[in-house]
């Protein structure tokens, strides 16, 4: 609802992973719709089981004693699941015990393959939870009875662990399962993104994309850079609790919306993200940064790598000094020349398209042109970097300004 109010998008200028294998273009358009930059990497491959003796085996026997109960999770998997029993001839059978046993729909996309299979479902829950489908059954009550799952190819915590825990005998339908991608390259370069912290976000859509991605880190020797990114400095964004399950078991907190699907995560990272931006006024304008661009004001300004290092290097801080050779440690591989610094402080300033947001200070560094009325809430105690009293060296006049002929110069 605040699209038309930001012409640029809630997420422009934010860096989001998309991880997951399917519906990954939807996904990617509805970030990018919102101005959002994406970065894709399936974390994993959806294998379908036509020939797989497993689908085959939990098809026979289902069909060989009727189920009471048959719960079908997601509408690619129903769909598969007919049609590998139509592949093998036992379609028409299959569709026979679906016929007299409860059958019980996640959600509306379920719902419409259950429909279009000549079926009609007992019942859905409204919030589309498995939680809630889980509670109607054990209300119910299960001692006793079949019940078959068809899987989505991930795990459901507790779910299965539950009705049988009731008394219920559970036949579980694996129509698909998660693999590891062929091409492993994608998933390497998102890895390493989000270790430099080139990523603002990841998202996950399904529990083995989140452990896809936690195993290949691992094999990597790069699991202890990971979790500390996702645990600082790039979110975690998952379509529901299921799908966090791997994460968090990790350590690692994530974000997830009210409704688990696809448009209210975008609409939680439009949120979200924002929310965690540096914001502080400067030289008389407004300075929010983001992933890989500032908002100056209300204009987008794209901003290189080297020259977003240094802006961030300076906000932790805004409106004190820092010297040099702080911010050649903050410069991504810049060695140790400080003639780096500049080059990098001259785009940078080019970039932000005001370059007085940015003063130098003589023989002493950088800092942001913090507003005066903020002095007091960015003031810290430091006598070595703090602001300058226009004292000394020619310093300037405080955080807000400079005066004198030698501190606070633009160039």
């Amino acid at each position: 609802m605040h699209d038309q109010a930001q012409p640029h998008g809630p997420l422009a200028g934010f860096t989001v992973g998309v991880t997951a294998a399917r519906r990954a273009d939807e996904l990617g358009a509805l970030l990018q719709r919102r101005g959002a930059a994406v970065l894709h990497a399936p974390a994993l491959r959806i294998v379908p089981l036509a020939d797989d003796a497993e689908l085959l085996a939990a098809t026979k026997e289902l069909i060989d004693h009727t189920p009471d109960v048959v719960v079908a999770t997601t509408a690619i998997g129903f769909r598969g699941w007919v049609e590998a029993a139509d592949g093998w001839g036992l379609g028409e059978q299959l569709l026979g015990r679906l016929r007299g046993a409860e059958l019980l729909a996640r959600g509306p996309k379920v719902k419409g393959a259950i429909r279009a299979a000549g079926l009609t479902e007992e019942w859905s829950p409204p919030s589309e939870s498995m939680a809630e489908v889980l509670d109607r059954l054990l209300g119910e009550g299960v001692a006793g009875r079949r019940v078959a799952l068809q899987l989505h190819g991930e795990p459901l915590p507790g779910f299965v662990e539950s009705l049988r825990a009731g008394g219920a005998e559970v036949v579980l339908v694996p129509v698909y399962r998660w693999m590891p991608p062929e091409d492993i390259a994608p998933l390497d370069r998102l890895l390493d993104a989000t270790v430099a912290r080139g990523l603002d976000a990841v998202t996950f859509t399904s529990a083995p994309a989140a452990a896809s991605l936690l195993n290949r880190a691992e094999s990597r020797g790069l699991l202890p850079d990971l979790l500390g990114a996702l645990g600082r400095d790039v979110l975690a964004a998952c379509v529901g609790p299921v799908t966090a399950v791997p994460l968090q078991a990790a350590g690692v907190a994530t974000v997830q919306p009210e409704r688990f699907r696809l448009g209210p995560l975008v609409q939680l990272l439009g949120f979200e993200l924002p929310a965690r931006a540096r914001t502080f006024p400067a030289a008389g304008r407004r300075v929010e940064i983001r992933g890989h661009a500032v908002l100056v004001d209300d204009e987008l300004r794209p901003v290189p790598p080297a020259g977003m290092a240094l802006l961030r290097a300076l906000s932790e801080r805004p409106g004190w000094v820092v010297s040099r050779p702080d911010l050649l440690r903050a410069l991504p591989g810049a060695g140790k020349d400080e003639h780096a610094v500049e080059t990098a402080m001259a785009r940078l300033r080019t970039a932000l398209g005001t370059p007085k947001l940015i003063q130098t200070v003589v023989k002493r560094g950088y800092r942001l042109a913090l507003d005066p009325a903020s002095d007091a809430k960015y003031a810290e105690p430091d006598t070595d970097t703090g602001p300058d009293t226009g004292k000394g060296d020619g310093g300037g006049t405080g955080m807000g300004g400079d005066s004198g002929d030698g501190g606070g110069t633009d160039a």
